[in-house]
């Protein structure tokens, strides 16, 4: 089902609780809402649908990859840039790094641990951000 962008700020800005077996709606939901927004956002954390959970979607070449409690574990060359967000007017700066090792479930709960580079990279921390109440 497709969910409205949450855009209260004390909401967003509030951690998130790690996700269990029992969210499998929240994902399903995360990706319809991110596929229903994919013109203009490649990747949500599940607080931007109104669920305090460690979930992140986003958008891998043609499909989609979920993570549930990741955790960046490996973070090389940093980097200044400007980010935008569907809960948040306008744009903001951030330090990103162009390479990071993530460590994660996928959504059949399996553990995972993978090394992402340049934009992918950067979504990624941008979500993780989320899960960790940081408002960019």
């Amino acid at each position: 089902m497709v969910r409205d962008i949450v855009k209260d700020m004390f909401f967003l800005a509030q951690k998130s609780e790690p996700a269990t077996a029992k969210d499998k709606k929240i994902i399903v939901d995360l990706l319809d809402t991110l596929q229903a927004n994919s013109e203009r956002c490649v990747g949500m954390a599940a607080n931007m649908i109104g669920e305090r959970k460690r979930i992140i979607a986003i958008a891998l070449g043609k499909g989609y990859l979920v993570m549930l409690n990741p955790v960046i574990l490996k973070q090389e060359a940093p980097y200044e840039t400007e980010e935008g967000c569907l809960s948040l007017a306008g744009t903001r700066p951030a330090t990103r790094y162009a390479r990071i090792e993530v460590e994660f479930q996928d959504s059949k709960l399996r553990k995972r641990r993978e090394t992402f580079d340049g934009f992918t990279a950067q979504i990624i921390q941008h979500e993780c951000d989320h899960l960790e109440g940081i408002l960019i």
